[in-house]
């Protein structure tokens, strides 16, 4: 990272974190792991706090990892097909980058809706002690994008620009230099998300029944798809489907999603469907 007068500008070291022969660690990779591991921990001490069997949320993280990251992959792919089906062996090489979110959500979404039936849990209950750890890892997690030198934004000046190698640029930008830092927009608004997050669900052990179950998730969708739908007009490489961007698209959606559940828990006055059923 290097400074200037008027600020400072972004520069990474390389995607590399350490390197001895065949041996290879990733910041990338690192990165992951301290956010599944911070929020493993995060989320366990949130189901104390709601009486939840914190084991539970042990036992469901081996669940969300083993769907959500081929599934952020996958998602991927499919969207950069026309790129990995030159290099397929390129496919499964998730280090160099290349996972999508919402295609992590999904496939978490649906394992933990799995993992609910199974257990005789509500799945709501679930995912509202999982979404403050999500914000959280997905603020650490957007600095891997940095030491890969991807996810970036337009050309810009700004006193915050961030380097970009000649060889991560796009064409039409080839003689450009520095680019928005939207790893650094989109961490900072994830950090934010998960502070509101928190403190509501602090607050919320303090005021019984005023924090409905499934209010944290529905709040995490609208504040999360909100700075990413704006963040994702800044950038270079969005994941298009003809003239769209996907990213902006199913954020529109969890928005309006996460609206409705509200509306539904605190006008409509009933709980959101779960996936519970006894036998």
């Amino acid at each position: 990272m290097m400074y200037s007068l008027l600020g400072f500008q972004f520069q990474s070291p390389g995607p590399i974190f350490f390197e001895i022969g065949p041996l290879v660690i990733r910041w990338y990779g690192l990165l992951i792991s301290a956010a599944v591991l911070i929020g493993v921990t995060l989320s366990q001490w949130l189901a104390k706090k709601r009486n939840v069997n914190p084991d539970l949320i042990a036992d469901l993280t081996i669940w969300l990892v083993i769907a959500a990251i081929p599934s952020a992959r996958l998602y991927y792919v499919l969207f950069e097909w026309q790129q990995y089906s030159q290099n397929p062996g390129d496919i499964i090489a998730i280090w160099k980058g290349g996972i999508a979110i919402h295609g992590a959500i999904l496939g978490g979404t649906l394992a933990a809706i799995i993992f609910a039936r199974l257990n005789q849990v509500s799945v709501w209950q679930l995912t509202d002690l999982i979404v403050p750890s999500l914000a959280l890892g997905q603020g650490i997690g957007r600095w891997g994008n940095f030491f890969n030198s991807e996810a970036f934004g337009a050309p810009t000046n700004l006193p915050w620009k961030l380097y970009i190698p000649v060889s991560r640029r796009p064409l039409e930008y080839v003689n450009q230099e520095y680019f928005h830092p939207t790893f650094l927009y989109e961490s900072i608004w994830n950090i934010l998300v998960f502070i509101i997050l928190i403190s509501l669900f602090l607050w919320g052990l303090k005021q019984s029944n005023r924090l409905r179950v499934g209010s944290l998730s529905l709040i995490y969708l609208i504040a999360y798809s909100s700075g990413r739908f704006w963040i994702e007009g800044l950038r270079t490489d969005s994941l298009m489907l003809g003239p769209l961007r996907i990213a902006q698209v199913i954020s529109l959606v969890m928005i309006t999603l996460g609206i409705g559940g509200l509306i539904w828990l605190y006008r409509v006055k009933r709980p959101l469907p779960d996936v519970p059923f006894s036998s």
